[in-house]
């Protein structure tokens, strides 16, 4: 397809989709399986083709199916369990999409796999300007709800393709406790973006005579910086994922001098599990609120530092 006519293509969609509407989880699953269901047509289309043999309901409509052309292009979320099967503004939608379709073949610019593309990455913006999701379960320990938002940052991390959205979300979820435990204005807090050396940084929170490192995956440089820390007279400490603890340790221990035995290792689950229970003084009535809480400071420090307010944390 010509450079000008995929231009005047993408002009089309974005302009019919913000005439329709079609920006939410239902629109967009009814227009994933019509531009999938027509490209094994011949157009110009007929509405009626598109409606199951009652007339009911949009044929082919749910949400294995929209499930099914995500996960073809990478895609392992789900966008909507019913595929908008069941909206009685389904119908109406398919009937414009359709008619829209058939203007796109008479300007000869109908090309179903730049369709698709297109429509896929709809999904994937709205993907990504939705906030991590933290599932309150009283059955659940604290460590494994602080586990699940972890996971929850990683998967979105996959799915964006390289943004480091769990490191962010470590370094903040660490700020947000400092934060609450420290007398105000002690916890400066920064973008995730700006890195420590550039900006003449002992770490990524300073406090008192401890420096603190948050990271997803420690390093080599990290341990040096922890030394350069110990040359300082500070005290390092690094708070990182299960995982990168034992890697952390054994970085250490290799580095030499002694490292392993002076730098402070901590996994986040434990960083963050301890402190809700100090909060809530080991009431389960006050848990929640602890919770919500540091979610609440998380959530200011992500709108004070952050441009990617999808890095906020929604409590359900």
């Amino acid at each position: 397809m010509e450079d000008s006519s995929l231009l005047e293509l993408h002009k089309a969609l974005a302009t019919h989709a913000k005439e329709t509407g079609t920006r939410g989880k239902g629109p967009l699953s009814v227009a994933l399986i019509l531009t999938r269901r027509a490209a094994q047509m011949n157009p110009p289309f007929d509405e009626n083709d598109f409606l199951t043999p009652r007339k009911g309901q949009v044929a082919g409509l749910s949400g294995a199916s929209v499930a099914s052309i995500l996960k073809g292009h990478g895609i392992n979320r789900t966008l909507s369990e019913e595929g908008g099967r069941t909206s009685r503004g389904s119908i109406d939608r398919m009937r414009r999409y359709v008619a829209f379709l058939n203007k796109l073949h008479a300007r000869g610019i109908l090309h179903f796999e730049e369709i698709e593309k297109w429509w896929i990455g709809e999904v994937r913006r709205f993907f990504d300007s939705m906030p991590l999701r933290l599932k309150l379960d009283s059955s659940k320990s604290l460590r494994t709800l602080v586990s699940e938002l972890i996971a929850a940052a990683f998967a979105r991390q996959r799915d964006q393709g390289g943004t480091m959205v769990v490191g962010a979300v470590l370094q903040h979820l660490v700020g947000a406790k400092l934060e609450i435990i420290l007398p105000p204005g002690t916890v400066e807090h920064n973008g995730f973006s700006v890195a420590d050396a550039p900006a003449g940084r002992s770490g990524d929170f300073r406090i008192f005579d401890s420096a603190i490192h948050v990271t997803t995956a420690p390093s080599e440089a990290l341990l040096r910086k922890c030394n350069d820390n110990l040359q300082d007279g500070l005290r390092p400490l690094i708070i990182t994922t299960e995982k990168g603890v034992s890697g952390a340790l054994a970085i250490a221990e290799n580095y030499g001098q002694g490292l392993q035995e002076r730098v402070e290792v901590l996994d986040i689950q434990q960083f963050i599990t301890t402190n809700v229970y100090e909060w809530s003084r080991f009431s389960s009535g006050c848990r929640t609120s602890s919770i919500r809480d540091l979610v609440d400071t998380y959530n200011r420090i992500i709108e004070s530092t952050e441009t990617d307010h999808s890095l906020r944390i929604e409590l359900g």
